[in-house]
């Protein structure tokens, strides 16, 4: 029987969880103030976390929910997280799902499906759960590609990596940034020592200090113990600060005294502590226009780049693409256990000559679409080009709500990439039998709850089979 940690700013919640699973599991450890939860995981063995989407710092957007399901992969990557949502975060749930969450739950829920999540994800903990589409997916271990612009990057990377030099990795979204960090930092004499990513795309302004500097007990209310933040734990080993183009001038201004001094300062201490990092940027941002704009520091922007990697886009490299296809294909059936999988030649032409707007991350998560998809040997692709034509024309049907409803914003808003179309409907499903479950059938109750009107609810039960 598992151990369950929930995570929730609502006593109430808590309260609740622990009522209703104490009869179904090992233990139920309750926590109100998330800024602790890494603490906690480090001193108590935990089975599965439940994980609220909102705090009261960030009560809408749930951002503090990713951040920390982020922290929570990266330092615990086997330990199921189910997600908690109101009914209403839609993308939430389809970008949490992405990022490595196990499941989600829909707030408020019914005892039952609280319990048969907790069941579910926990029965399949040690297993890839073949049936649940949100498995994280599985990372290259370091960057694919024979073209002469990938082998330009390598040998950059080769040259770089015997070096302490600050790196600045510029490219578009799913390029694969993180990999090349990664590979340079395995590549360094550091690679024994610790590889620490920090998000800062998700990291809350209130949380920068907090996370990056660390605390001491009592600096602020919920601070019950010391912790080292993030930099201190990169110690003699690399620091990763992805999305950078997202800091804001006062947090840019601190960082850029941390890493002139060479030393941090936590948060209610009174001396400094010595730290020895190698420091890797990443941003999709042009930051020399963001300089000349005033939006970031020109003396932390020549303090990061001393060695800048700039990483093509997908559609400029087009023959790595069946390097690309053949490698997650492979990494993906076995994921899947599917055995020998293939591409028609028609597909890989087609495959060739399409754009691919989100890159590998892209072509990633199509090609593991069709693995979960495929009724033979051969992959089938032709989701990806008809994109989720379907989504946008059912939400633009007479009757359907002109406020922009979460569920209907989930599907314009994948409009045309194809890369969530499978999971988002996943996740639209799944939703709308939480709520039907909820109101007992009630279809008006739970389409109000949804904000769909009841017209458009039915369509969603009909094409779901509800």
């Amino acid at each position: 029987m598992p151990r369950v940690l929930v995570v929730d700013d609502n006593q109430d919640i808590l309260t609740a969880c622990r009522l209703c699973l104490k009869p179904h599991v090992a233990d139920v450890l309750t926590l109100a103030n998330p800024t602790e939860l890494m603490g906690v995981l480090k001193v108590n063995k935990v089975d599965l976390v439940l994980l609220d989407m909102n705090f009261t710092r960030d009560a809408s957007s749930g951002e503090e929910g990713i951040f920390y399901l982020k922290q929570i992969i990266a330092a615990y990557p086997q330990l199921p997280v189910v997600m908690m949502t109101a009914y209403a975060d839609v993308n939430l749930a389809v970008r949490a799902m992405h990022l490595g969450a196990r499941d989600f739950i829909a707030k408020p829920w019914d005892n039952q499906q609280l319990i048969d999540a907790v069941a579910y994800v926990s029965d399949n903990k040690h297993t890839a759960n073949k049936a649940n589409p949100a498995i994280k997916s599985p990372e290259a271990p370091t960057l694919i590609g024979q073209s002469e612009p990938m082998q330009a990057v390598q040998r950059l990377m080769e040259k770089v990596a015997s070096s302490d030099a600050n790196v600045l990795i510029l490219g578009e979204s799913g390029t694969g940034k993180e990999v090349v960090a990664k590979s340079i930092h395995r590549m360094s004499q550091r690679s024994q020592q610790a590889f620490v990513a920090v998000d800062m795309g998700t990291l809350p302004d209130n949380l920068f200090e907090s996370e990056l500097f660390g605390y001491r007990k009592g600096a602020f209310t919920g601070a019950m113990r010391d912790s080292d933040g993030r930099i201190v734990h990169a110690h003699q080993g690399t620091l990763f600060l992805d999305e950078l183009g997202n800091l804001p001038l006062v947090q840019q201004g601190k960082l850029l005294t941390v890493l002139q001094n060479r030393e941090v300062t936590a948060v209610g201490a009174l001396e400094a502590k010595a730290v020895d990092i190698r420091l890797i940027c990443a941003t999709n941002e042009n930051l020399q226009q963001q300089v000349l704009d005033g939006k970031f520091r020109q003396d932390l922007f020549y303090r990061i780049n001393t060695v800048e990697i700039h990483l093509p886009p997908l559609r400029e490299r087009g023959e790595d693409i069946d390097l690309l296809l053949d490698y997650y294909c492979q990494q993906y059936a076995a994921h899947y256990g599917r055995g020998e999988l293939s591409i028609t030649a028609s597909d890989r032409k087609w495959l060739r000559t399409y754009n691919w707007p989100g890159n590998v991350r892209e072509l990633a998560h199509s090609v593991e679409r069709a693995v979960v998809l495929a009724d033979s040997d051969t992959l089938d692709f032709s989701q990806l080009a008809r994109g989720s034509s379907a989504a946008m024309q059912e939400a633009a049907m007479p009757g359907t709500t002109t406020q922009g409803t979460a569920i209907q914003d989930a599907s314009m808003h994948n409009n045309g990439a194809g890369e969530d179309e499978f999971l988002l409907e996943y996740v639209e499903r799944k939703t709308i039998q939480q709520a039907l479950q909820f109101y007992r059938g009630n279809v008006s109750h739970a389409a109000k709850a949804l904000g769909l009107t009841r017209g458009a609810m039915y369509r969603r039960m009909e094409k779901y089979g509800l």
